[in-house]
């Protein structure tokens, strides 16, 4: 088919590369303006903007499409080259512009979605991170007919994927991005053979929004249970990190580990303050919390690099 494909980062690279070894004809890919990224602040190429050059793809990066925003010279831009290519499906991944509803209705087919949870479960701007900080048992991915709402299209094929117990937000992108570029193969070679799925209206029930990732949200609140710090410290795993006060330490301490203990101790004795270092050893450091006790179990100074618990802790008390 022809394709017009929209993303930006990573998750959206690899279903740019799945469609192009599916043999489908990429039109052209829409993408993010370059960014200023690294120590040098040098403007940077997303992903996606890297595979489609390396494909000899040509890239389009508006920094509006509505052409009555801010910038209507660039959406106008956009809209007369999508126009010129004449695309059959637009594919969209992550893409990080509101798609106007000129563009939702320039392919012959629409624009498809490829969105990270299992809708309406975790619509919004971070669905993989706020399941896991959730304690969602599975996530998954929807492939959905957009419309003009916010993730509110009808779905046309979803996959399912179990959360592991250790799952971070790193592997749980990763896995998705995977199932989410074969779903997406297999949804056009239906709508190419005539046999596209049926279009499934998303139920009301069970809506959630999952809201964009804020580095505000990194200082762990021991006021709160320990398995919901836990869980956080996997989900915020590596943007935007978790962190933690530590004596010593004139900046916090991020924590990449963590594991929730029940509280230690029995009838008669003082429950720690929350945020009380309870114990520190080779297994990691005891915070207590409002409930039960955090385990952290890798750190990294500020200026260093990850360590496990034991070598971050033999270090930390040969300074003290």
């Amino acid at each position: 088919m022809r394709v017009a494909f929209a993303g930006t980062p990573e998750f959206a690279r690899l279903a740019l590369d799945a469609l192009i070894g599916a043999g489908h004809r990429i039109a052209c890919v829409l993408t993010q303006p370059d960014r200023p990224s690294g120590r040098g602040m040098k403007l940077m190429p997303s992903p996606v903007k890297q595979a489609a050059l390396a494909a000899g793809i040509p890239v389009l990066q508006p920094r509006s499409l509505r052409l009555d925003g801010k910038y209507p010279e660039d959406a106008e831009a956009a809209r007369s080259a999508l126009q010129d290519l004449a695309p059959e499906v637009m594919v969209v991944a992550a893409y990080g512009l509101i798609l106007p509803q000129w563009v939702l209705d320039l392919p012959r087919h629409g624009c498809l979605n490829i969105h990270a949870s299992l809708l309406p479960r975790w619509r919004g701007a971070a669905p993989i991170q706020r399941a896991i900080e959730a304690g969602d048992a599975v996530s998954g991915v929807t492939i959905m007919q957009m419309d003009a709402g916010l993730d509110t299209g009808d779905m046309l094929y979803r996959v399912e994927r179990p959360l592991a117990p250790d799952e971070t937000g790193a592997s749980l992108h990763d896995g998705l991005a995977a199932d989410g570029a074969r779903a997406i193969v297999d949804v056009l070679a239906r709508l190419e053979a005539g046999d596209a799925p049926a279009p499934v209206p998303q139920p009301e029930a069970g809506v959630c929004y999952a809201d964009k990732l804020l580095k505000s949200e990194s200082p762990l609140d021991f006021s709160r249970p320990a398995v919901e710090l836990a869980r956080r410290v996997r989900a915020f795993d590596p943007f935007p990190g978790t962190t933690m006060a530590l004596p010593g330490f004139d900046q916090p301490v991020k924590v990449w580990g963590a594991q929730a203990l029940p509280a230690s101790g029995g009838p008669g004795r003082d429950v720690p303050a929350p945020g009380t270092i309870v114990d520190m050893g080779p297994d990691g450091i005891d915070v207590a919390t409002a409930d039960g006790v955090l385990r952290v179990t890798a750190l990294q100074k500020p200026g260093g690099r990850r360590q496990p618990a034991a070598e971050f802790v033999r270090a930390y008390r040969g300074q003290a």
